[in-house]
């Protein structure tokens, strides 16, 4: 129930820790310890070596730019980068190159290769993904976002939201009907709009946090090349499907290290705020350190089916539905440690609205306050935990589906 790793592959290790060590400054203790410019002008240029180095997409082959890493390599390189406390890239990468690049490379025409690819190494291009609308977030193929081909363009006519780091993006990956008679999953085709029109308004979500990292984006008569269309027109639900599967190993490998970095820094605010010794606390601290323990399982049961070519399925939701639910609970727990401090807190904030602070962070209020308050989310996006449940119930376990009315 975990990678095997060959001698080979520890090798390989060992030269990924050479790297980071070749490019890291001597005094590193991770990127939680940067803040506003210096955190921006260090993720810039770290991105920079990435790409020069070939780590920027270790799977893209190498004719394309990539690292032509094996499945084992990347998965290396995810856990030495999450160990070390430094990013796979700038912010928007996760939607530019491992959803959209991978998806090109399945999916897309050599002239979409040839033109995409290295605009997204350079960052000349960069992507958010438009999926979710008001009235199709977990049933996805309810999407109404209108698509009429118009000569040689498509002009599109909707809305999207919960547009991830939109207001960062210049191009947006989407799905649209475009065939609206067809059955809910087959008239939708998967187009690249470019941001930069008229026709494309991206208006902030302000959240909980007072951060605004969601976004809606609105289409009026917004225009897209004909040939933009990636997989063919009408089978953009089999592409949007392949594009969701490709974070599953990368997740697998780091959100363990992560989620066991947050904790050993929950102990240790813990013992500074003198509560360590409280029985509740330590039980409550017990019981996190232990479902951390339990991911870490999961992650490797993951990596194992990963690496031996198992495609991402319906089983990827326990560990989506495990580590998004474990998260309110620990960040509750840090907040009932702050006591009266979370009520003002101060310090750094988390330099994300996603998952854990980063490696290194400070143990201010605020780091942990910004963190509790982002982890509801976590239960709400990429599918909410009920759709989560229903989907082991019913494509893992077999149970009945849900009465529907």
């Amino acid at each position: 129930m975990h990678p095997a790793y060959s001698p080979e592959a520890e090798t390989y290790r060992e030269k990924v820790r050479a790297f980071l060590a070749e490019k890291l400054p001597t005094s590193w203790k991770g990127i939680g310890q940067l803040d506003g410019d210096d955190l921006l002008s260090f993720v810039a240029e770290w991105r920079a070596t990435l790409a020069s180095s070939g780590y920027l997409a270790p799977s893209w082959p190498v004719a394309y730019g990539g690292g032509g890493l094996s499945e084992l390599e990347q998965v290396i390189v995810a856990e030495e980068f999450a160990q070390a406390g430094v990013p796979t890239g700038a912010p928007n990468d996760t939607f530019s190159i491992k959803m959209l690049g991978n998806t090109l490379l399945q999916w897309g025409t050599e002239e979409q290769k040839k033109y995409y690819l290295p605009r997204i190494l350079s960052g000349d291009d960069v992507w958010c993904q438009g999926y979710s609308e008001p009235n199709a977030g977990s049933d996805l193929s309810n999407i109404g976002l209108r698509g009429q081909l118009d000569g040689d363009e498509w002009l599109l006519n909707g809305q999207k939201i919960w547009t991830s780091a939109g207001h960062l993006a210049d191009h947006i990956f989407t799905l649209v009907r475009t065939d609206p008679d067809a059955p809910r999953h087959k008239g939708i085709s998967f187009l690249l709009v470019d941001m930069r029109q008229p026709g494309i308004e991206v208006r902030p979500i302000r959240m909980i946090s007072g951060d605004s990292e969601f976004n809606e984006v609105f289409y009026t008569d917004a225009k897209c090349p004909k040939d933009n269309v990636v997989g063919g027109v009408n089978n953009g639900w089999a592409v949007a499907m392949t594009l969701l599967g490709y974070e599953r190993g990368e997740a697998a490998a780091t959100l363990p290290i992560r989620f066991q970095g947050e904790i050993d820094r929950l102990c240790i605010l813990a013992k500074e705020r003198g509560v360590s010794s409280h029985p509740v606390i330590r039980q409550r601290l017990a019981s996190c350190y232990s479902q951390v323990q339990v991911m870490r399982f999961l992650g490797m049961r993951t990596l194992t089916q990963f690496l031996s070519g198992h495609q991402p399925g319906p089983d990827g939701a326990i560990f989506k539905l495990y580590w998004s639910e474990y998260h309110k609970v620990i960040t509750e727990l840090s907040v009932d440690i702050l006591g009266l401090e979370a009520l003002v807190p101060t310090g750094r904030k988390p330099s994300s609205a996603f998952q854990t602070d980063d490696e290194g962070a400070a143990n201010t209020s605020n780091s942990w306050v910004g963190t509790f308050l982002n982890a509801r989310a976590g239960t709400i996006y990429a599918g909410s935990s009920q759709i989560q449940r229903n989907i082991i119930g019913e494509m893992v376990l077999g149970l009945p589906k849900e009465p529907r009315v």
